[in-house]
């Protein structure tokens, strides 16, 4: 059964910084490619990053790109967004799913709220 258990979130000032967490388990996490999605209040799943399994490529959204950085540990099956220079607009529940560009499946997710 896969589960992922994201940690990190909380509340920041505009142009803060937070870094992100997700353990995995019930799968070959080192084999997998994973991503970080986010939900904004009212608003649709939005993919943001992803990571490969072996060469580690990263991809990322637009809207995330120059100040959100993906990476992984795989000994410890831990996924890591750091995001940087936060905005209004990032206020979101946070969440890591399995795979490429993926939705699903995904963890219960954690809150950053970006706010003065």
């Amino acid at each position: 059964e896969v589960r992922l258990v994201e940690s990190g979130g909380g509340l920041v000032q505009p142009g803060g910084s937070l870094r992100l967490s997700c353990r995995a388990s019930g799968f070959t996490f080192s084999a997998s490619s994973m991503s970080w999605v986010r939900q904004a209040p009212g608003k649709e799943l939005e993919w943001i990053s992803s990571t490969t399994a072996g060469s580690g490529n990263v991809f990322y959204a637009d809207s995330v790109k120059g100040r959100f950085t993906i990476s992984r540990d795989n000994a410890k099956s831990t996924l890591y967004l750091q995001l940087n220079n936060l905005k209004t607009a990032d206020t979101a529940m946070y969440y890591c799913a399995k795979g490429l560009r993926a939705l699903a499946p995904r963890g219960q997710g954690t809150l950053v709220t970006v706010s003065s």
